[in-house]
């Protein structure tokens, strides 16, 4: 008849459609170790066994995505203790263990015994509010869409080259409605010199194109071009056709997102204070608030720019000392929106140009340039939150105590 323990550690290799779970004793000894499927009556089930095996109980994950919601949402309704440890941790502990093999229950393992080796080094985990929750979906649902219409103008421009090279080369289809609404009726040379820039550009006004003129002169000056018709031209024409249609409603669900992106965003009452600082728009600031949550999570300033990747890391050895590199663990989203918001900053007289021009007079590279801005606008932003003010071009005067 097994003991019950004072506190065991219970591991959790998460997953979408099942976890697996393993609880080790304070000498590193398993408890228990099972498959949980990701459903509510088997995750209670397994939160019970584990609360009948010791008087505390102190859970881990390697996952704190989507993946383990209704895991961490069950866990926090029962007031456990949850602690996210990286799956890069877990591959990297998992050779000081005995044996080559990889299984979710080796792996839930490596888990437990981190989490109970290391108490203090793993961030706890919580449930976030609903409108932290709210912005996760839309920012990764747009981050989605972006990458779809990416794989759409790719596609089209490859099909392109197949059908006239001039064509594909006269616009940028990434930026330009207009040419992408012209493919969606008239994709081929032949088509395009029949029907003349004075009739195209007549068809693309019906369709509230802007510049109509200027995308039918361009277009029929490229079909003018090349007089021969390329094996598979009906075939692509066709799917140019096809992907054209596609893109114009992926970009009408694009404008949906951001729209109620937008409106989810302003309801937070920290919303005018992260627009107020250049560069950072609804867009990045719902990026923003979807990743920091509250700030709870920072304790300054530089664990902000630590996460985002814009703090340097030290790497000494005996007499190197001073040599400091990129950090390899850090949220690459994170880092991603202070590194746009930094660039949309700069391209406007400012605080922020100012700061750049400097950089750049210091030799510094274009890039190294902005990631320096970036790092001092974490700082910028950070105050600006702790202390509830807009941002101004001038600090703020301290005042005596």
């Amino acid at each position: 008849m097994s003991t019950r323990q004072a506190r065991i550690w219970v591991g959790i290799d998460a997953g979408k459609g099942h976890h697996w779970a393993v609880a080790v004793d304070p000498d590193g000894e398993a408890v228990f170790s099972t498959k949980v499927i990701n459903d509510e009556t088997q995750i209670l089930t397994l939160i019970n066994t584990a609360r009948e095996k010791a008087d505390e109980v102190r859970w881990a994950v390697d996952i704190s995505g989507r993946a383990s919601t209704l895991l961490l949402a069950l866990l926090a309704a029962h007031d456990q203790h949850v602690v996210y440890v990286p799956g890069r941790t877990v591959n990297r502990m998992s050779g000081a263990y005995r044996g080559e093999g990889k299984t979710d229950a080796r792996d839930a393992r490596v888990i437990a015994d981190q989490a109970r080796m290391r108490p203090k080094d793993f961030v706890p985990l919580d449930t976030p509010p609903e409108f932290v929750s709210t912005l996760r979906v839309l920012t990764n649902y747009r981050a989605d869409l972006i990458a779809d219409r990416v794989r759409l103008i790719n596609r089209l421009r490859d099909l392109l080259v197949g059908i006239c090279p001039a064509l594909e080369r006269a616009f940028d289809y990434s930026a330009a409605k207009g040419p992408v609404v012209m493919l969606t009726e008239y994709q081929t040379p032949a088509a395009l010199r029949r029907i003349g820039a004075k009739r195209l550009t007549t068809w693309l006004e019906r369709r509230k194109v802007r510049g109509a003129d200027t995308v039918a002169a361009k277009a029929v000056e490229a079909a003018q071009s090349q007089q021969t018709a390329l094996p598979g031209e009906k075939r692509a024409a066709k799917l140019v056709c096809d992907l054209a249609h596609q893109l114009l409603a992926l970009d009408e669900r694009i404008k949906a997102n951001d729209r109620e992106i937008r409106e989810t965003f302003r309801t937070d009452e920290r919303a005018e204070i992260i627009e107020s600082m250049p560069g950072m728009g609804p867009i990045l600031g719902a990026e923003f608030v979807a990743i920091v949550g509250d700030l709870s999570g920072y304790k300054d300033a530089g664990r902000l720019a630590s996460h985002a990747g814009l703090a340097p890391v030290a790497r000494d050895s005996g007499r190197r000392t001073g040599n400091y590199h990129r950090p390899k663990r850090y949220n690459r989203r994170l880092r991603w929106l202070f590194y746009m918001s930094a660039q949309a900053s700069m391209m406007r007289p400012g605080v922020s140009r100012d700061y750049y021009l400097k950089k750049r007079a210091e030799g510094l590279l274009h890039t190294q340039a902005l990631l320096s801005l970036a790092r001092r606008r974490v700082d910028v932003l950070w105050a600006m939150l702790r202390d509830g003010r807009l941002f101004t071009s001038t600090p703020p005067v301290a005042q005596a105590a």
